[in-house]
Order: structure tokens, then C-alpha cells, then sequence
């Protein structure tokens, strides 16, 4: 049966930030297509679902939220279901959800308009190929941005082939984008009202290309093109591979004042037959000489990590020994997880998996360490003044929230502020998970 040609639309997106990078550019190509977004609580004649295949029962959920689509009339909008989930199971989506009309992974979304125009005739329209050219190459130009800070994906996929990981088989090898593009969308964000851009990739430091000149060059010197564009007063970086994290990058961290002092370097496990058992490719020795090194030249640099808890085979040993690593590291925060197989990955078939219980236990209390970290880390910016990029309003009357150098969340009363501002602020009291102050009226003046 032929479906009726959508005019709203939304994009729902889940999971990692590069999903929301991926989120953005079909919500700008649906609208080069005409079609406009739904406004809160507006039915919607599309609704894409932009899944992650990270967190447990992923595709369980997905499910969950296709149910839970209807119209206020009681009718089915148009679903397509995007990213890692869609590209892993396919098929599968299509025959456990009858309702669903396209299926598309992350690397091909750039043919949404034909699959929808498919769509529209009755037919089931599914692509989860890896094709050869770019999407990049066929999305349009970067629309103005509604928020003062941006994403940017440079680098895409992943070789690493940790066990425990869907990534190499949902978003294909790596591949890095091209420099001139890169500058020129950079461009285009800044024009746009972008004073922050995060650069995104699987393995953000794996990224590699060729200079306006033809040398070949690394994520730094990337970075330091990137500092040199008027407008742009913020440059973050994430997720990086401690593999890929070199000398010169490192360096970076010195040089370029644009570049925030914050690293996102996961370590995954404090253990060193865990981390083989996970096929990480570095040692926990040389993980923190890595942090010695940032530390070296960025003194004030917050450092951020990714840990699963009770992987398979993971003892109380090996745990104790993620704990000492934490205290090594000492983070300013960290994300921690559970592990939970994932199908057609090696570490779901390994013996001696974890009972749910032990994984608990051990979370918890790898988490109580992490947050004490967090809120020390915190409570050493009460007092002195820091610069905060106002992204967004806060619950109370007037009040804005913003993000220090150190991607912490402070709150400050500023009824006569905007979002965009970068302002200078007194820090008066700091939580767990954000800080509290008021305008440095001094400087402000």
C-alpha cells in the first residue's frame, strides 16, 4: 500500500556523540528536501530512529521504542530505523517489526531520500552497505547551528578489533576524511554561530590526511590549522585510542590555547591479562606514562577514561588492579560499564563469564572512586575564576549553563546573558557533577 508523502519529521538519536553528529546531517538533509521538523509534541509523518549498539540490549529497546510510535489518530508514521543496530540486524528489523519501512546503517544514510521515496510506493526499503565513495561527499552544506558548541566527525570506523566491541563490523574500517573538507566544514560551523567544535571519531587520533600542500599529517596538525580559524575560540577532541596518541599531539596540548585542556582516553581495565584477553593493544605501564606525558606539558589537563567491569575471565586481582590504575590515573571523570556480550564479537563465546551479581558489586565500587575523584576535582575550582561558554538555559529563573576548559558544567544567575556568551566566572561551590558561581562582574565591568 502506498504511504503518504511526509512533510515533518523527526530524528531521534541515541548512543555516542557521533550519533548525534549523524542525527544533525539527516535532519539537514531531510530539510534540503523540503520537509520540515516536527515541533515538540507534533505528530511527525517520519520518524528515524538513530540507534546505538553500545549499551545492553540495545536492540531490545529499539524494538520498545518502535512499538510506542503512533500518531495522535492512532496511525503509524513512517519509521526508519538508522545506525549501529539497523546495519547488525538488518533483515531482522524489518521481520520482528512489521511497522518499520526503512532500514539504513550509518555509512549509507546519505541515501535517505531514495529510500524513502521507496518507501512511499509500499515497499520495504533497506540498505546497510558500506559503499565506497563518501557519504560526506553527498550531504549538504552545514546549516546555521542552534547551539554555540559543534560536532565535527574527521575519522570514521575502527581496525582495533577489541574483543568485546561491534564498532569494526557496524561502522566498517577506519577511514579518515579529507583536510580540505574538514577546514571548509569547520568554516561553515563558525559562520554558523560555532564558537566550539569537538572533532569526533571511533579512534578521533587515528586520523590521518594530506595538507593543503600535500604533506601528510596527524590529528595535531589538523588541530593547529583549525586554531587558525577567526571565530572559532574552542577546539575538544574525542574518543581517542592510547595507541594513536602521539608525541606531537601530545605536544599540542602545550601549544594551541585553543585546545581545551581535557583528553578522553579510555584504558578499559587496570589489568594486563585482561587488556590482552580484550586485544587492547597497550599495557597499563603504558597507559599512564602517556598521562605523564599530557600532564608534562598541560599541567591542569582533566583527564577522562572508559572502564568495563567484569569481563570475561576478570578476577578480584584483576579488578583490584583496575582500582589501583584509577587512583594512578586520578580522573576528573570517567564512564564505567558493566560488560555485556555482544553478538558476533569473540568475548561473548569466551569462558568464565562474570555472574550479574560479582559485575554489581564491583561497579559500585568502581564507580564510588570514580565519583570521589570527580567531585575532588571539582571542589579545587571553588575560588578562583575560570572562562565558561553559556550553552544552555538552567531550571531557574534566569539562570544559564555553561562549560568550563575542563568540560564542567557550571551554573550562574545571568538574566541579562545569552547562550553563546563566553563570560568569566567566580566558582562559589561545586557538587559531584557541576559547579555553582556568579559573573565576575570585575571583569565583566
Amino acid at each position: 500500500m502506498n504511504k503518504a508523502d511526509p512533510k515533518k519529521f523527526r530524528v531521534k538519536s541515541f548512543g555516542c556523540q557521533m550519533n548525534v553528529y549523524d542525527g544533525e546531517r539527516m535532519n539537514e538533509m531531510l530539510v534540503d528536501q523540503g520537509m520540515t521538523r516536527a515541533d515538540e509534541g507534533e505528530d511527525a509523518d517520519l520518524v528515524v530512529l538513530n540507534t546505538c549498539h553500545i549499551r545492553e540490549k540495545a536492540a531490545e529497546k529499539v524494538y520498545s521504542d518502535i512499538g510506542r510510535l503512533r500518531k495522535k489518530d492512532g496511525s503509524t508514521p513512517m519509521i526508519a530505523v538508522a545506525g549501529c543496530v539497523a546495519q547488525a540486524e538488518g533483515k531482522e528489523i524489518s521481520r520482528r517489526a512489521p511497522t518499520v519501512d526503512i532500514v539504513v546503517g550509518p555509512q549509507a544514510y546519505h541515501r535517505l531520500p531514495e529510500l524513502i521515496a521507496r518507501a512511499k510506493t509500499g515497499r520495504k526499503a533497506l540498505d546497510t552497505d558500506m559503499p565506497a565513495n563518501s557519504k560526506f561527499d553527498v550531504l549538504p552544506v552545514r546549516q546555521k547551528q542552534a547551539r554555540p558548541n559543534a560536532f565535527l566527525t574527521v575519522q570514521e570506523g575502527c581496525d582495533k578489533f577489541c574483543t568485546y566491541c561491534v564498532v569494526p563490523y557496524t561502522r566498517g574500517a577506519e577511514i579518515s576524511r579529507p583536510w580540505a573538507d574538514l577546514i571548509d566544514e569547520a568554516k561553515a560551523l563558525v559562520d554558523g554561530g560555532a564558537k566550539e567544535i569537538t572533532l569526533l571519531g571511533q579512534n578521533v587520533n587515528a586520523w590521518r590526511g594530506a595538507d593543503q600542500s600535500g604533506k601528510d599529517r596527524g590529528l595535531d596538525g589538523l588541530i593547529r590549522a583549525l586554531d587558525r580559524i577567526s571565530g572559532l575560540e574552542r577546539i575538544r577532541y574525542t574518543t581517542s585510542h592510547p595507541n594513536d596518541m602521539t608525541q606531537e599531539l601530545i605536544e599540542a596540548h602545550g601549544d594551541v590555547a585553543k585546545l581545551m585542556p581535557y583528553l578522553h582516553l579510555p584504558v578499559q581495565s587496570g589489568s594486563n591479562a585482561i587488556l590482552k584477553a580484550m586485544n587492547r593493544s597497550h599495557t597499563t605501564e603504558s597507559y599512564l606514562k602517556i598521562l605523564q606525558r599530557v600532564r608534562h606539558v598541560r599541567p591542569d589537563i582533566a583527564i577522562s577514561g572508559d572502564f568495563i567491569v567484569g569481563f570475561p575471565g576478570e578476577s578480584d586481582r584483576d579488578f583490584e588492579d583496575t582500582l589501583e590504575v584509577v587512583r594512578q590515573a586520578n580522573y576528573s571523570q570517567a564512564y564505567s560499564f558493566k560488560y555485556s556480550p555482544r553478538p558476533g564479537t569473540p568475548a561473548a563465546t569466551m569462558e568464565d563469564q562474570i555472574a550479574p551479581e560479582i559485575m554489581n558489586e564491583r561497579l559500585q565500587r568502581l564507580q564510588a572512586l570514580l565519583n570521589e575523584q570527580q567531585h575532588a576535582f571539582n571542589r579545587q575550582a571553588v575560588g578562583r575564576t575560570t572562562q565558561a561558554l553559556l550553552e544552555r538555559k538552567g531550571k531557574l529563573d534566569g539562570q544559564l549553563v555553561g562549560k568550563t576548559p575542563w568540560l564542567q558544567s557550571v551554573h550562574i544567575i545571568a538574566p541579562d546573558l545569552a547562550i553563546g556568551d563566553m563570560v568569566d566566572v567566580d566558582i562559589e561551590s561545586a557538587g559531584p557533577n557541576s559547579l555553582a558561581g556568579r559573573l565576575n562582574e570585575r571583569i565583566a565591568a
